[in-house]
């Protein structure tokens, strides 16, 4: 017996001392450098200049995050030399570059050393140095999260934050008969786009905002209307066409295109879709909207300045101290107008090398939280 209380007692202490060594091999460390691939190609890093590619905009928006903290009342990083976590260290236009802990920064050292960025990384070889462990921290297309989970690499999405939709040109003849942007909208199954082109990594949108940031978006159908779309449709002379125009760059938009144009023939719509280009005019197209703000109010107002005008609505800028009321009546008649049809929610998805610590997904309108993870000791 006193034996067995022995080695009972010998195999508790070491258990106890196990989980104080793991306890402490994850505390975090100061040290390391933080490899990041990214998709974009970006050409300049002064943050008065505005990239036409979104791709770019976006990235550079994140990088401006790590390198400044103040911003200008447009939301716009005011460029303050010095005001962020990091600090220009290299830079190579178009191909890398390299940021240095900012020792002085006014919220606190980052953890890492350094953070080495490689641009125009395509999204298959981002998945591939992620398995290799040739990376730590690289953006994900939400439609590759779950292949990417399967494959073993960590994998991390935000709550939905971008707004895919489509918005009708004005002035161009079927665009311009509401029956017409209402039939289509009725016959697009959304369930079917986040189920199949999305592998679930998402949700359907029938609003402008999502559920969790005013919690009115079960308010707006997401349900397709096969019937409802049909009888709307019968009503047009002549068979119209629809022509539906996305970035030829962005294979999700192609494969969402491609999906409705399918789908809305059981309403009797016929939709042609490709790129956009000047040489051919599209009667409506697909737009990605990334969220800038968590308020309600400010992403609505966001989203109204990018989409109302380009769709032929005129509408007063919203107050800035609107009510819950106001917001969602605003909300009501953008999407009433069916000039805008909103499709699906998509979150930012991130994938995570081994070595990556306390990594928290970051809320809309904010930058890569990167100035506070740290990188786990490798054994020695």
């Amino acid at each position: 017996m006193k034996l067995r209380s022995y080695l009972l007692l010998a195999a508790i202490s070491a258990l106890l001392l196990g989980a104080g060594r793991a306890e402490t091999s994850r505390r975090p460390r100061y040290g390391g450098t933080l490899r990041v691939e990214i998709g974009a190609v970006i050409h300049s890093l002064d943050p008065v200049e505005s990239p036409a590619d979104p791709e770019e905009a976006a990235a550079k928006d994140e990088i401006g995050a790590l390198l400044y903290d103040q911003r200008n009342p447009d939301g716009s990083f005011a460029g303050v030399a010095g005001s962020g976590a990091f600090h220009l260290a290299q830079w190579e236009s178009g191909k890398r570059l390299t940021l240095a802990a900012n020792e002085s920064y006014r919220g606190g050292r980052a953890f890492v050393d350094a953070i080495e960025i490689e641009m125009g990384r395509a999204a298959k070889d981002r998945l591939i140095d992620l398995q290799l462990g040739t990376v730590d921290f690289a953006e994900i297309p939400p439609e590759e999260a779950r292949r990417a989970g399967e494959r073993g690499v960590r994998v991390s999405a935000s709550k939905p934050q971008e707004l895919v939709a489509l918005a009708f040109t004005p002035g161009r003849g079927v665009g311009d008969d509401a029956r017409a942007r209402e039939a289509l909208s009725r016959s697009i199954d959304r369930t079917a786009i986040v189920h199949f082109i999305l592998q679930k990594e998402g949700e359907p949108a029938g609003g402008l905002l999502p559920q969790w940031s005013n919690g009115t978006a079960f308010l707006f159908p997401t349900a397709a209307d096969t019937v409802g779309a049909k009888e709307l449709w019968s009503q047009i002379a002549g068979s119209p066409r629809i022509a539906l125009g996305y970035d030829s760059g962005d294979s999700l938009e192609q494969a969402i295109a491609e999906r409705i144009a399918v789908t809305v023939r059981d309403a009797g719509i016929v939709l042609s879709s490709g790129v956009i280009s000047q040489a051919v005019n599209y009667d409506v197209r697909l737009v990605r909207l990334r969220m800038k703000s968590s308020r309600p109010r400010d992403a609505l107002a966001e989203f109204s300045e990018s989409l109302v005008p380009a769709s032929g609505l005129d509408m007063a800028p919203l107050p800035a101290n609107a009510s819950a009321e106001q917001i969602y009546g605003r909300e009501r008649d953008i999407v009433s107008s069916y000039r805008v049809v909103p499709l699906v929610w998509l979150p930012r998805v991130y994938g995570l090398g081994l070595r990556v610590r306390d990594w928290k997904p970051p809320d809309a309108g904010e930058g890569w939280p990167l100035a506070d993870v740290w990188l786990e000791q490798e054994s020695q």
